[in-house]
């Protein structure tokens, strides 16, 4: 089923112990379209400036993912140096360059609008709430979002979260928005707001879901190697939206499966810099991992 996701497309330059890479490929919606993309057809509303390579749109386009959406505008393209320690769960911000990022508004195309999916990645709630104006009658909304806009645009946001069915955020994000340290119990006051489940990002501890009708965790994945973190929770969030707009479900079991399949996208995204693994990742490989998950979650009982 159609999978529209709004939000930024970037130039990244990253360091971590393990090595750096300057001015590659990144941004919130790319990793989410390339992750989601080894699940469905994906369209993509962003925006780029004229010095964006034009090999990354034809990257995109290669694996799926419709780009008419995406605007170039004159000016240059958002761009964020970071750099992690070996704590990879901690990302330090060196720079951000918003360039044409910072008077974006996104345009959903005509043909986008009737999308039974929507992924609303981390950009200003208002725009956000532009976007689902936009949209004609999705099946699932989910957003995410950043402390950045839970302290600035406390309201939008509020008003965001009101109108969607999934929240994903880390956990620090959930216990700041509540105003409180326990995290079901701020889990519990988001989801009084009116969506149906929250997912709360822990990094390299995996995710828990939080519904009405209970908890659901599911782990990250035990790895070796890994090289750079930078894109894990949007591609985490692609293979969860993804696999849930590929089978066409969202009863609670599927959003179970879909948990596990965006651990397990997620889980390749950081063996490599930028969105490369993601790009070399072949269906077997995932369908491998997703069984390995399923062989860390399951046990006998012995009575």
């Amino acid at each position: 089923m159609s999978l529209v996701v709004v939000g930024s497309m970037a130039l990244d330059t990253v360091k971590t112990p393990f090595g750096e890479v300057k001015e590659v490929l990144g941004g919130a919606a790319t990793f989410f379209a390339l992750a989601a993309s080894k699940y469905t057809k994906v369209q993509i509303v962003a925006v780029i400036g004229e010095d964006f390579p034009e090999q990354h749109l034809d990257l995109l386009r290669r694996h799926g993912v419709d780009v008419s959406g995406v605007q170039r505008r004159p000016g240059r393209t958002f761009r964020w140096t970071g750099e992690y320690t070996y704590d990879l769960n901690t990302a330090h911000t060196l720079d951000t360059q918003l360039g044409v990022f910072a008077d974006f508004h996104p345009e959903v195309p005509e043909h986008y609008r009737d999308a039974e999916f929507v992924f609303l990645a981390n950009i200003d709630p208002t725009l956000q709430l532009e976007v689902l104006r936009q949209m004609r009658s999705p099946r699932l909304r989910a957003l995410d979002s950043m402390n950045f806009w839970i302290e600035s645009k406390r309201g939008p946001l509020t008003e965001a979260i009101s109108q969607v069915d999934v929240v994903l955020l880390n956990e620090g994000e959930v216990r700041q928005y509540a105003d409180t340290y326990n995290l079901y119990v701020a889990a519990r006051r988001m989801l009084d707001l009116g969506p149906t489940a929250l997912v709360a990002k822990k990094g390299e501890h995996g995710a828990v879901l939080i519904s009405a009708a209970g908890v659901f965790i599911a782990p990250a994945f035990p790895l070796e190697t890994v090289l750079d973190p930078t894109g894990a929770g949007d591609s985490f969030a692609g293979g969860f939206i993804g696999y849930l707009a590929s089978v066409g479900d969202v009863s609670l079991a599927t959003i179970k499966r879909a948990m596990i399949h965006g651990s397990a996208v997620a889980s390749f995204a950081v063996e490599d810099f930028s969105v490369d693994r993601l790009t070399r990742l072949r269906p077997e490989e995932l369908q491998q991992r997703v069984e390995q998950f399923r062989e860390l979650t399951t046990f006998e009982s012995t009575e």
